[in-house]
């Protein structure tokens, strides 16, 4: 039988390498989410024509482009960083929220660098935080 100071130090150092572990898988699913985050963003082609559709053109989360039918050339409007040329109120506000969440997501992959300064129950607090705004 192991004397209960043994025992704790076996407990403690299973602790420990579970902790890692737990904390690598959630960095690499924090990766994941921030990288579907990033595309979700920036991809332009939401929806788009196909081959049953009577005019040529796409729209994304803030940019769209319509084109004329008669050659491939299509007008391409919107900017995330002038909301007036969104069309509508309902993309204006999915264009925040989005890019709030894509800022709020990076902010916490840079933040995993306070492991090396601060606690880490500190630092899976200030990430859990961040991570719990960005999904709303």
């Amino acid at each position: 039988m192991l004397s209960p100071q043994e025992a704790a130090k076996i407990y403690h150092a299973n602790y420990i390498r579970n902790s890692r572990a737990i904390g690598v898988l959630w960095a690499i699913f924090t990766i994941c989410f921030a990288i579907v985050n990033i595309v979700c963003f920036i991809q332009p082609y939401w929806i788009g024509d196909g081959v049953d559709t009577p005019q040529a053109g796409y729209f994304g989360l803030f940019h769209y482009c319509i084109g004329s039918g008669f050659s491939k050339e299509l007008t391409c409007t919107g900017s995330f960083t002038d909301f007036s040329t969104i069309p509508s109120g309902a993309f204006k506000a999915a264009s925040f929220f989005i890019g709030l969440s894509m800022t709020l997501i990076i902010a916490c992959i840079v933040s995993f660098v306070l492991f090396f300064f601060c606690n880490t129950a500190t630092v899976y607090k200030i990430c859990a935080w961040m991570q719990l705004s960005s999904g709303e």
